[in-house]
């Protein structure tokens, strides 16, 4: 339990199924909440650098609130840290997700109508009604029905998914459509298919999926590792990644990537891994 980025555990407060295995002034169950702004930054600390983010919907554990600062874990990959507390609220069971790479929603059901706020890709909803080419969410807003599916069905191909952020700007610690970074675009398209997946690269390395054997011929969905790095196989020769050299999701060739990531310092592939994808 030594990873702080999933250790539910501060020193003041930890979670009660970590009783016994670590030290704390106190321990708690936690009460569950959810991201009720579009986007949030989950930190090393109270106003510490971004590790992650959190969208719309997403269910979080609230192990403590102090000074404006909620310490948390996140439920869809375990992640521990610090967001602003107002950007939490009351849990509710979602039933639609957006499907695409980023909608509106908007007052009336109108797209003529002011938008109230845009919603990343996987942003969770509870649907309560319909009106003609909208839902309508529980919080009385209008969402088009052509960018939203069911929260129970999830797609099948994360390359699909990856590839619909092609352009989106690179963001470190970025998981949403307006910046992301490779892990991110990485756990994305995984979660969008209900494939569990870690956040972080050093994580996917070791845990998404199967390691191949070098030399293993790479095919569509396959996930390519260099230290600190990560990339999603779009066919045998052409991957696709949120990086710094273009600052942007973006295509290159394989080969290419291998020489000028290593070319600049950072080394070798490192590791090859097979998605293992629901049946």
């Amino acid at each position: 339990m030594s990873d702080r980025r999933r250790t539910p555990a501060n020193g003041r407060v930890a979670l009660s199924s970590l009783q016994g295995q670590v030290d704390a002034e106190r321990f708690v169950g936690g009460t569950p909440k959810r991201v009720i702004s579009p986007v949030v930054d989950i930190c090393a600390a109270p106003s510490g650098p971004r590790d992650r983010q959190a969208l719309y919907g997403a269910e979080i554990l609230m192990i403590e609130e102090s000074d404006g600062w909620a310490f948390v874990q996140a439920r869809a990959d375990g992640y521990v840290g610090y967001v602003q507390a107002e950007a939490l609220g009351d849990p509710v069971e979602v039933n639609q997700v957006v499907s695409a790479l980023a909608t509106h929603a908007y007052s009336k059901p109108d797209l003529k109508s002011p938008e109230i706020l845009s919603l990343s890709h996987s942003s969770r909803l509870r649907i309560v009604g319909a009106e003609g080419d909208f839902f309508e969410t529980a919080e009385g807003w209008f969402v088009p029905r052509q960018h939203l599916r069911a929260f129970n069905a999830p797609l099948r191909d994360p390359a699909t998914v990856a590839q619909q952020f092609f352009g989106v700007p690179y963001l470190w610690g970025g998981n949403s459509s307006w910046g992301i970074d490779c892990s991110g675009l990485v756990q994305v398209a995984c979660l969008a298919c209900g494939i569990t997946c870690p956040g972080d690269s050093d994580m996917q390395a070791d845990e998404l999926g199967e390691e191949l054997p070098a030399g293993t011929p790479l095919q569509r969905g396959d996930v390519v590792f260099w230290k600190g790095h990560v990339a999603m196989m779009v066919d045998d020769e052409v991957l696709i990644h949120a990086n710094a050299h273009t600052m942007s999701v973006a295509y290159e060739p394989l080969d290419a990537a291998i020489f000028r990531i290593g070319a600049a310092g950072d080394g070798p592939v490192t590791k090859m891994r097979r998605i293992t994808r629901p049946t």
